[in-house]
């Protein structure tokens, strides 16, 4: 059985065991910031890192929908070409410190691997800490011959049915019934004051959400590194979400705009001791949900 690992590592600590540890690059950015992730990999990245592109290893067939879960069999052959073993302790990482990376981070909980960690800080911690760099396409080195295989754990995701089903329960206990969802979107996009980046979808929220946004749950440890984001302390995660109404001793699902930063809250709430069994991400996230006609929106601007 493999041991535990620690969800959230240090650029120091991933200098010293950079050669016992899978590194995935998993910088995203929203179409509108007109920057490739790709080509800021190959011109930088922490050495032996591989590129994981949330828009290219995703479930092809939900056109509408961005970054969808890709399908086991996929997600595994995608893990082959990294040479990733189901055993190895994978960090991933990105360019906000702590972002999209932890989207991947509950993307490999939910294909069954444990073994993962987020670097805190991301690339900017590893720059700052004065670090070698690497430049051009990583020379991969195949897992020894043994395919991955994604096992997926379903408790981990939310579908629509899944959310639409947990709304009408939320409606009927008042509240009191059902999982608590949370919303990582900006607040104005939440309140329906602010429009969504997606033209023609309308912004708003579930009813009974709550607004959680995930910008909440970092902080500029150093004033003097105010780029280099990294996650708040867990009695601060607590503070932020108590202090929103939220029960961690409720179960809750996660959600956002397409599944990216609801992965953010996923991730700090479990470095804060909320427990897995009581957490869920909903894949298809606020994009999903806004294109159904059928949905119900709140305004509350």
């Amino acid at each position: 059985m493999s041991s535990p690992v620690s969800r959230l590592v240090s650029a120091p600590w991933l200098h010293d065991n950079l050669k016992s540890v899978k590194v995935l690059d998993c910088s995203w950015y929203l179409p509108f910031l007109n920057r490739n992730a790709k080509e800021e990999f190959v011109s930088s990245h922490i050495p032996g890192a591989r590129f994981f592109g949330i828009d290219e290893i995703k479930d092809f067939s939900k056109a509408d929908l961005p970054h969808m879960l890709p399908l086991p069999e996929f997600f595994g052959a995608s893990m082959d070409k990294f040479g990733i073993s189901n055993d190895d302790h994978v960090v991933v990482y990105d360019t906000a410190g702590v972002g999209p990376a932890c989207r991947v981070f509950w993307t490999l909980h939910a294909m069954g691997h444990d073994r993962v960690s987020v670097l805190d800080g991301g690339l900017p911690s590893w720059v700052a800490e004065k670090y070698e760099a690497e430049t051009g396409e990583p020379q991969v080195e195949l897992a020894g011959g043994k395919k991955y295989t994604a096992r997926p754990v379903g408790g981990l995701v939310c579908d629509y049915a899944d959310v639409v089903g947990n709304i009408e329960q939320l409606k009927v206990s008042g509240g009191s019934q059902g999982r608590q969802i949370i919303d990582a979107r900006p607040n104005g996009r939440f309140t329906g004051k602010d429009p969504e980046f997606r033209p023609g979808l309308s912004s708003g929220h579930m009813p009974h959400a709550t607004s959680v946004p995930f910008t909440e749950v970092t902080e500029a440890s150093d004033p003097a590194r105010p780029h280099v984001q990294k996650l708040k302390s867990p009695e601060d995660i607590r503070r932020v979400f108590e202090s929103r109404g939220v029960d961690l001793s409720r179960p809750i699902i996660a959600s956002c705009g397409s599944g990216v930063t609801a992965s953010i809250l996923y991730f700090a709430l479990l470095n804060a001791g909320v427990s897995p069994s009581n957490l869920a991400v909903y894949d298809g996230s606020w994009t999903e949900y806004a294109l159904n006609p059928y949905s119900e929106i709140v305004k509350d601007a």
